[in-house]
C-alpha cells in the first residue's frame, strides 16, 4: 500500500492549524493541543518544516511558529518532500536512480510517468485548500482531471 508516513500526515495537520490562524504565533504545545497531537511529536515535525522554509520560528517570551508564507502558496508536494525527501514511487522513478536493472527495465518509463502525475497532483493542492472540506462534486472533478492527465501522457 502506498501512503505518506504518519509524520507527514501530522505535519499537514499542524500546518493547517497555522494556516487557520495566520496572524498568530503558536508554540509547539499550543499546536499540539489544537491538533490533538503530543507535544514531542509536534516538536519533531517543526524542525524539518522550518528547514524546508515552510514555517518560521520566533524566539522569545511570545515566541513560537507561524507559516513562512501564505497558505495559498504552500503546496502538498512541498510538505511531503520536507518530511520524506524527493517524491519517488519506486527507486527507478527518481531521476538519479541507483537501481541495478534500470538499463534493461521495461517499466521504468511508466513508473516515472506515474511519479510525475502524483507529483503534479500534489503540486495542484495548496495548504489553503486543505482547510476547506471538499464537496463530492469537486472530488469527482479532481479525479477526472487526474485521469485525463494519465490518459493523455
Amino acid at each position: 500500500m502506498l501512503r505518506v508516513t504518519k509524520l507527514t500526515d501530522y505535519a499537514t495537520v499542524v500546518l493547517t492549524v497555522l494556516a487557520a490562524r495566520p496572524a498568530d504565533v503558536l508554540s509547539a504545545a499550543d499546536l499540539a493541543e489544537t491538533a490533538g497531537l503530543e507535544t514531542p511529536t509536534v516538536s519533531k515535525l517543526l524542525k524539518p518544516l522550518a528547514q524546508a522554509g515552510l514555517v518560521t520560528s520566533l524566539r522569545g517570551v511570545h515566541g513560537g511558529y507561524r507559516l513562512s508564507r501564505d497558505a495559498a502558496e504552500i503546496t502538498l508536494i512541498e510538505i511531503v518532500e520536507a518530511m520524506e525527501g524527493p517524491l519517488a514511487m519506486t527507486e527507478c522513478s527518481q531521476h538519479d536512480s541507483h537501481c541495478g536493472i534500470a538499463h534493461q527495465c521495461g517499466v521504468r518509463a511508466n513508473w516515472r510517468l506515474i511519479n510525475d502525475v502524483v507529483a503534479d497532483a500534489l503540486r495542484g493542492v495548496t495548504l489553503a485548500q486543505m482547510l476547506k472540506p471538499l464537496s463530492s462534486s469537486s472530488t469527482d472533478a479532481a479525479r477526472r482531471s487526474i485521469a485525463v492527465q494519465v490518459a493523455t501522457s
